[in-house]
């Protein structure tokens, strides 16, 4: 292994630290996705003796094949096939939906390899910009096109996703395969992730109050709403800040994932690089352009594909989106569930939850600030009392540090009631109005009470 090491070594410089304290360093996320990684055999490339090719070629075998979703990277290039040839749209949709699926795992590979030669620190930093790029990339193209329901429902949809379906699986899961052992977890991190929560949970709920408070005036009220809730974002934007700087500086052991000496089942040596420092950028970068395409083709299409299969765009970008496209984090999450390692759950379930509520969707709201587009924080009487239900059922399952597999049924149950309802209810898409001055004037339906 050291043989394999040595290039890397002497194209990339020493690495920061020990190999014990950059493992040290590790967080839910880096786990929860090392959980899916399969050794590669780099015995047939070690043989070339030319060096470019060699290392090219071993950079290709553990990016694309390092993944036990490989299997799922031949639909990226079929659903441009299916793009280009004009296939049906619904199958452009389902094959994008399918290609993120491994992009979103190879982003987390790609981050924690950069961090090895970083320090965990910056690592970190990445982990909490490139941890949700899938759905911040759909959330800007989305914009773009000026489809801000899609937007909404989108980030709701990962909202949901992770505190209900991943954190209701992974407390199911571990319930029921360690029945005769007590499940503890350290709740301090779960009580930290819980005030973030609530307090996007009042972000939201101001400017749709404010609204049907104002229905009478519709005009004046949507924009003290939108300037409401620019307002609001920023201030959430703050607190994510000020969470990032407890998570990594200040209280940077609450945070760690504590491994146990047998995690590696696999063989998997999580110890050190196995691609370069300029490698693991140069890949980072094109693994974003391609998910930049699938999710360009996935916003397009959503519309033809909820025409096809009869289902409702809303219930297609709350809760078919976010499966899919985080498939590969949820599985690491129960994995480690059914370990009673329930701290790693969590801090993948709360951890992604808060990054969406705290970082994505303000940002999406600055952002659209910055296009000339109205996007405000009110995600609609329905949406948003989903949303508080959610996080309130959570902060209560969660505030006695103990676990059993009935908190996660409850949760899984409260998933499906609340997909159900979304399948029920069937909205078209807000429209934006284009004045000749080239500002976006949102109509009424924009604004539902």
């Amino acid at each position: 292994m050291a043989s394999l090491q040595e290039p890397w070594l002497l194209e990339n410089g020493n690495l920061k630290g020990s190999s014990k304290e950059i493992r040290h360093g590790r967080t839910a996320h880096n786990l929860s996705s090392s959980s899916l990684r399969k050794k590669s055999d780099l015995t047939l490339v070690s043989k070339i003796r030319y060096g470019m090719l060699r290392q090219f070629l071993t950079n290709l075998q553990e990016v694309i094949l390092g993944t036990k979703l490989s299997v799922l990277f031949p639909a990226i290039p079929l659903a441009v096939v299916a793009e280009s040839y004009g296939f049906g749209r619904p199958w452009v949709f389902a094959l994008s939906l399918l290609g993120l699926t491994p992009l979103a795992e190879r982003v987390s590979f790609l981050t924690e390899q950069i961090a090895y030669y970083t320090g965990p620190t910056v690592g970190g930093l990445l982990n909490a910009t490139c941890g949700n790029a899938t759905e911040l990339i759909i959330a800007v193209f989305a914009l773009s096109q000026y489809k801000i329901d899609v937007v909404k429902y989108s980030l709701l949809g990962s909202v949901l996703s992770n505190l209900l379906l991943v954190l209701g699986t992974s407390l199911f899961c571990g319930g029921i395969a360690n029945l005769r052992k007590e499940q503890k977890y350290d709740r301090r991190q779960a009580d930290v992730n819980s005030l973030l929560l609530l307090l996007a949970l009042l972000c939201h709920s101001l400017p749709l109050l404010f609204r049907m408070l104002g229905a009478s005036d519709a005009v004046s009220t949507a924009d003290s709403t939108l300037h409401l809730s620019r307002a609001s974002s920023i201030v959430m934007l703050i607190a994510y800040l000020s969470y990032l700087i407890f998570q990594l500086f200040t209280h940077r052991p609450l945070f760690e994932a504590q491994e146990e000496s047998d995690d590696d089942e696999n063989g998997i040596s999580e110890e050190a690089p196995v691609i370069g420092f300029w490698s693991g950028f140069i890949w980072l970068f094109g693994m974003t352009g391609v998910i930049s395409l699938l999710s360009e083709y996935v916003v397009e299409t959503i519309e033809d594909a909820s025409n096809s299969w009869g289902i409702s765009v809303s219930f297609i970008s709350i809760i078919l989106l976010p499966i899919v496209g985080n498939a590969a984090e949820h599985a690491g999450a129960i994995i480690f569930a059914f370990k009673n390692k329930l701290d790693i759950s969590l801090g993948v379930a709360l951890g992604s939850a808060t990054q969406i509520s705290m970082f994505v969707v303000p940002l999406c709201v600055i952002v659209a600030w910055t296009m000339g587009i109205k996007m405000d924080l009110n995600f609609n009487l329905l949406e948003t009392g989903s949303l508080a239900l959610s996080i309130i059922t959570v902060a209560f399952a969660l505030q006695d540090g103990t676990s059993h597999y009935m908190k996660g049924l409850v949760l899984l149950l409260l998933y499906i009631v609340i997909g159900a309802c979304f399948f029920v209810f069937k909205t078209p898409l807000n429209q934006v109005n284009f004045t000749n001055s080239g500002i976006k004037t949102p109509t009424e339906t924009i604004f539902r009470a």
